[in-house]
Formats: C-alpha cells, sequence, structure tokens
C-alpha cells in the first residue's frame, strides 16, 4: 500500500456523518431543477453567529457549480438513504427530482432534501482555497430536524448511529 493510501485509511479511523450539499439550478443549464453532492468534511464552527463549513474536491466535476452557489442547503441524510450517499457520489445522478427536495425556508434558498433528519440553509460567508479543496463557510440562515437513525461512514464502510 502506497503513502497516499495508508493515509486515507488513517484518516477513515475518524467515523464522519454523511451529508449532501444542495444547490438551485445551474444557470448554464436549460433545465430545470436543483443538484447536489455528497459530502463527509462538514463540521460546526460556530454557535454565534450560527456557521459551518464543508469542503469541495478541486477535482469534482460539480466544482463550478457548488463554488460559485451563494446559497446551499446541508442534508444530514438518515440510515436508510444509503442509496442517495452513493447516488450524488459518483456524479452519474447529481440532479434532483422534483419529488426529493422541498423549498428552502426563504425566496432565494436552495432547495433541501425532505428526508433528510437535518436540512440546514445556508449562505455563503467565506471561502477559502486550501490544499486540494475549497473550504466553504456557511451562515446558517434556518434549519430543521426530525427524530430518526443518521447515516455513518467508517472505515470504507456505512454505518449508523442510533437515536436515543
Amino acid at each position: 500500500m502506497d503513502e497516499a493510501s495508508q493515509y486515507r485509511r488513517a484518516l477513515g479511523a475518524y467515523a464522519t456523518g454523511v451529508a449532501v450539499v444542495t444547490v438551485a439550478q445551474d444557470p448554464l443549464d436549460s433545465e430545470q431543477g436543483a443538484y447536489g453532492v455528497t459530502i463527509n468534511s462538514f463540521t460546526s464552527v460556530s454557535l454565534t453567529p450560527r456557521l459551518i463549513l464543508w469542503c469541495l474536491d478541486d477535482a469534482s466535476e460539480r466544482g463550478r457549480l457548488f463554488a460559485k452557489a451563494e446559497t446551499f442547503g446541508i442534508n444530514v441524510l438518515a440510515e436508510g438513504d444509503r442509496h442517495v450517499s452513493d447516488r450524488f457520489a459518483r456524479g452519474d445522478g447529481y440532479r434532483l427530482e422534483a419529488d426529493e427536495v422541498k423549498p428552502g425556508p426563504h425566496a432565494g434558498d436552495a432547495p433541501v432534501l425532505k428526508t433528510a433528519v437535518t436540512r440546514l440553509s445556508c449562505k455563503v460567508h467565506a471561502r477559502h482555497q486550501m490544499g486540494d479543496h475549497l473550504v466553504i463557510v456557511g451562515e446558517v440562515t434556518d434549519f430543521d430536524t426530525m427524530e430518526g437513525d443518521s447515516l455513518l461512514y467508517y472505515r470504507g464502510k456505512y454505518s449508523r448511529v442510533h437515536a436515543d
């Protein structure tokens, strides 16, 4: 195993949640719809103001769309939504269907996934290029959460966190 693979394996020892970032229609695309990308690089930065961050790989084929969006949704996936994670990780089906999303709570907000256990509506607070990723800091403008188990990723496999 080469050093890059060893490093990736070492990082896999840290369990992460799985989320999908959603954005509104691509202005260069004539078809209506929203888009999603699976992430596991998401964290809370501050409670006051409410700031979160996520990281976008520079090599992402959807990078331009997500890097330029001024609003986005963070959708924490339910344990039964592994297929959603897989779909938006691969990039072969990143357009969201109308029945999968609901509008954000305010005009101009990105749509959010109906089935997510937590939905955060965000506006971009800052962008920072760091290594081979763009770090996007968002200010949470609205949020909601529901009961249910969350999808977890650990050592290259899906798992779940049980709600008490």
